[in-house]
């Protein structure tokens, strides 16, 4: 692997050798401790990856500032390098299900690897200047020195040089096997090669002899030319075509809203040749993928519940006024969202399922005490009101205890609490607004959803109860 797609690995210490830091500008300095000596010993213990993993008293909040830290310090201390900030269990999943290391991964195919890397850059470029892009980077598929040697056929033929002579001199400088060696019954190959100060230097290369039929000793420079090139670092393919990869994570706002404003200024902005496509991949296909699946589950579920009331009250109308504290939930959980800064996800679309089912069940435990109260003889307003008495303990109880349920979720900072977060977010958020709004709207327009029948009220004047 080249140097320049080197990744660096911050490796875990024991918890009992933690050090206790107060925010994350000591812990950027702590950092620029190590990385600031340069220790070859130290830098080379940390390749591949840069993990960043803290106990509980270390975690800072919000991510986003500790990120901020820690690019700020290594941009100043190691330059020139692109840094992608993740967790090792995110890192993982998403490296495995989609196969890029970011929440989003543009794919761009062609043929041209200049042309490859030039329309890469530029899309690079588009993805800053959105908001919310973070780490935009294009895979590295050039700039790795290669040495250009073009034999000279008529400089050959004047010294009666084969070109395999003058290849086997070239071959020498990466090394070129001429026998082996037999040690028992072990053998290895015996390579040639010239030492490290000689292959380092063009002009030593240049100075290589070759001997022509006669024994001369012929510079290789008047037999060939020797340039030093810019060639491809490394070459993927997909789909049996040339592959640039540029990867982009996503901070501050939801995937599906800025992949969707990507796309159309990465249309309007980069102009693809002919036979040149894009193919938009990670976390935003699995959000995709999982926004239908939930396109489907969640209307069969809402269905499914309202089945269910139907069968249980055999109104449509009690049915439709239960099914008021969706829409009322759906406010909550939206708000909460919002006022934790924290985008839709798909554990923001299951928590929404979760809290329907809480939000149903409150209003079916006030609307089947109402029922009950009317089947006694008593009109629909005064049914309302001792519903709303009556059951106002056990609907708060049951809003309480999902609440509290969920509150250790909402507030973790383990392993995990990405996914956790969302969830309990909307189920708390949901909650608040449908309990209250379920025993204040509810009991308030229960009359307007009362079936046609005769009530307590209608009853002539004198008649007895």
């Amino acid at each position: 692997m080249g140097v320049e797609i080197s990744d660096i690995i911050v490796m875990l210490r024991p918890e009992e050798a933690w050090t206790t830091l107060e925010s994350p500008e000591s812990l950027a300095r702590v950092m620029q401790g190590v990385l600031g000596s340069r220790d070859p010993d130290e830098l080379g213990r940390r390749a591949e990856e840069i993990f960043a993993e803290f106990g509980e008293r270390n975690l800072f909040n919000p991510k986003d500032r500790l990120v901020m830290a820690f690019d700020e310090l290594l941009n100043a201390v190691v330059p020139g390098n692109v840094f992608s900030y993740s967790q090792p269990i995110e890192l993982r999943v998403q490296e495995l299900v989609a196969g890029v290391r970011s929440d989003l991964g543009i794919s761009l195919y062609g043929d041209d690897l200049d042309l490859l890397k030039r329309k890469g850059d530029e899309i690079v470029a588009v993805l800053q200047a959105i908001p919310g892009a973070a780490e935009a980077k294009a895979q590295q598929i050039a700039g790795l020195p290669v040495l250009r040697v073009d034999v000279d056929r008529d400089a050959i033929a004047r010294y009666g040089v084969n070109a395999s002579d003058v290849l086997d001199a070239v071959g020498a400088i990466g090394g070129k096997v001429v026998g082996q060696v037999f040690e028992g019954q072990r053998r290895f190959a015996l390579q040639v090669r010239f030492p490290a100060d000689v292959r380092q230097d063009l002009e030593a290369l240049r100075r290589i002899k070759v001997a022509d039929p006669r024994g001369r000793q012929i510079p290789l420079e008047q037999l060939a030319s020797l340039t030093i090139e810019q060639g491809p670092l490394q070459i993927f393919r997909q789909k049996i075509r040339r592959r640039q990869l540029i990867e982009c994570n996503v901070r501050g706002r939801d995937v599906a809203t800025f992949v969707a404003e990507a796309q159309r200024r990465i249309a309007e902005e980069v102009d693809l040749p002919p036979g040149y496509s894009l193919h938009w991949g990670g976390q935003f296909e699995n959000l995709i993928s999982a926004s239908r699946r939930l396109a489907v589950v969640v209307p069969l579920a809402l269905g499914l519940i309202f089945i269910l009331l139907y069968s249980t009250f055999n109104s449509a109308r009690l049915a439709a006024l239960i099914y008021l504290a969706v829409p009322m939930a759906a406010i909550g959980g939206i708000f909460a969202l919002a006022l934790r800064g924290m985008p839709f996800s798909i554990s923001a679309g299951v928590g929404f399922i979760a809290l329907f089912g809480v939000a149903v069940l409150n209003g079916l435990v006030l609307v089947s005490y109402a029922e009950h109260v009317r089947e006694q003889g008593s009109g629909p307003n005064e049914a309302a009101f001792q519903a709303g008495r009556v059951r106002l303990r056990p609907v708060l109880t049951t809003a309480l205890v999902a609440s509290l349920g969920f509150l250790p979720m909402a507030l973790a900072t383990s392993a995990g609490a990405e996914v956790q977060r969302p969830l309990a977010t909307v189920v708390i958020g949901g909650l608040i607004s449908s309990t209250l709004l379920t025993l204040l709207v509810v009991p308030a327009i229960y009359h307007w959803f009362v079936p046609p029948g005769p009530r307590a009220d209608d009853s002539p004047p004198g008649t007895a109860h």
